[in-house]
């Protein structure tokens, strides 16, 4: 496993409409596997390849439920309903947080790294970082549809640095 370098915005991959995987084999494990690392080394909840600088529907999330990791390939939301408002930031936009409207619960479909297909229901938290993932394999950012955008560049760290 690696840790890869997260591309910032503006740069033109977070734009594009990622290509759906068609090759479930050793290259997309261990970008899978350098994903998380990443992830988890920039302490987000949900990486997608974009953000990688590779433009494929695959992402990452891990929201520090029972859950644990989640890999989705291809991910789909097939149904959605309720609202949420809430706070969204990006590792992509590091000194950029807003206020993202959402919907509360979703039922997703896509494949596990094995090319096995799976469905699976999110809300709350765990749907927000789904549905975000999923618009950077759309090139949309959250930036596009907050209803409102802070800066946190004057944030003190959590070390005190």
């Amino acid at each position: 496993m690696a840790i890869r370098l997260i591309v910032q915005d503006p740069d033109p991959v977070l734009r594009e409409k990622a290509v759906e995987v068609t090759k479930f084999n050793a290259n997309l494990h261990k970008l899978l596997n350098d994903m998380a690392q990443t992830m988890y080394d920039a302490e987000g909840v949900g990486l997608a390849a974009p953000q990688v600088g590779i433009s494929k529907r695959v992402i990452v999330v891990d929201v520090g439920d029972d859950r644990g990791l989640i890999e989705m390939v291809n991910p789909e939301i097939v149904e959605s309903s309720g609202e949420q408002l809430g706070p969204e930031g990006c590792l992509s936009i590091a000194k950029l947080n807003g206020d993202v409207r959402r919907a509360q619960h979703i039922k997703l479909k896509g494949f596990d790294r094995n090319g096995a297909p799976f469905e699976m229901e999110a809300e709350d938290f765990l749907a927000r970082a789904f549905q975000h993932e999923i618009d950077h394999l759309n090139g949309i950012l959250f930036t596009d549809i907050a209803v409102s955008i802070y800066d946190i560049s004057n944030r003190p760290h959590k070390d005190g640095e």
